[in-house]
């Protein structure tokens, strides 16, 4: 459900509901993405290399036919979880040094702020370019 509730958000991204909660449940660490799109798929327990989430994912379209994975939004995806503060112990050991909630705030803001700023351009520049 949260991943259709914040999916208008995500949209100009190029995620679709499906990413949108991979991205949630990533909040804990970067790599549980891959595990949440496995259950999102139904695929059961795989790893990156697992070849039957690869051809899901390929083999996922949109009601019109195109693809939901295209390289534009494939990049899209990196330059976000580049830049996102995607770790919440990094968060917690930061309130305990700074005896704050304060800066912790502060730095997801700001990084999941730019993460969304740098996705937006990539994936919106490539639109406009055509390759999207």
């Amino acid at each position: 459900r949260m991943g259709h509730f914040i999916e208008p958000v995500m949209r100009p991204l190029g995620f679709d509901w499906k990413m949108s909660a991979g991205i949630i449940s990533a909040i804990a660490a970067r790599e549980v993405i891959i595990s949440a799109l496995a259950t999102i798929y139904s695929v059961g327990d795989v790893d990156e290399d697992s070849p039957l989430l690869r051809e899901q994912l390929k083999a996922d379209t949109y009601e019109d036919g195109s693809p939901v994975y295209t390289p534009l939004v494939a990049v899209s995806l990196l330059v976000f979880f580049v830049l996102a503060l995607q770790c919440m112990s990094t968060l917690a050991i930061a309130r305990r040094e700074t005896n704050s909630w304060k800066w912790p705030a502060v730095m997801w803001l700001y990084m999941t702020g730019l993460a969304y700023l740098f996705s937006l351009i990539i994936y919106q520049g490539g639109q406009a370019l055509g390759w999207g």
